[in-house]
This record gives structure tokens, C-alpha cells and sequence, in this order.
């Protein structure tokens, strides 16, 4: 018997005007090559993420698609108070 967890991305999806990159990861268990399970968790970076702990494919990606523009759209669209006005007034 020889059982094996594997860890990897499944999936990289970049979504919306602001880049969001949501990673999909698969953890798959084998006992002698005969899958015993496979479950997913998928986790989700906006353009102000720490990208630092990320596998280095999904940091190119971020890299790529998360322009000097887009950042600032992002910073703008977070710091409006019509999308936020609770945030701002203090309700």
C-alpha cells in the first residue's frame, strides 16, 4: 500500500475589469495508483493581494494582467463612497 497526496492548480481564471484571478487547486489522494479521492478549493486575488506566497505561475499571471491601470481603476472603484458609502460614512 502506498498512498500518495498530490497538490497542484487545476485551473487559473482571470475574471472582470479588475483582473480578479481566481486559482482552483486539486488535492487528489492515490492508493497504488488507484485514485481514492479528489476534492478542489479555489481561492480568489484582487489586484491588491500580497502574491508573494503564490506559485510562481499564478504570480506571472497576476503580473501580466494586473497593469499600473488596472490598479488604479481598482484603488478608485474601492475608494468611492457610492460603492462603499457605510465604509465612508460610519453606518
Amino acid at each position: 500500500m502506498s498512498l500518495e497526496k498530490i497538490v497542484k492548480i487545476n485551473k487559473i481564471e482571470v475574471v472582470g475589469d479588475f483582473k480578479t484571478v481566481y486559482v482552483e487547486m486539486v488535492t487528489v489522494v492515490t492508493d497504488d495508483g488507484v485514485e481514492l479521492s479528489r476534492s478542489f478549493h479555489r481561492h480568489v486575488l484582487s489586484c491588491d493581494a500580497d502574491i508573494s506566497g503564490e506559485d510562481a505561475e499564478v504570480q506571472a499571471i497576476c503580473n501580466a494582467v494586473w497593469t499600473d491601470e488596472v490598479k488604479a481603476a481598482y484603488e478608485e472603484h474601492t475608494n468611492n463612497d457610492e460603492f462603499f458609502p457605510s465604509a465612508v460614512s460610519g453606518e
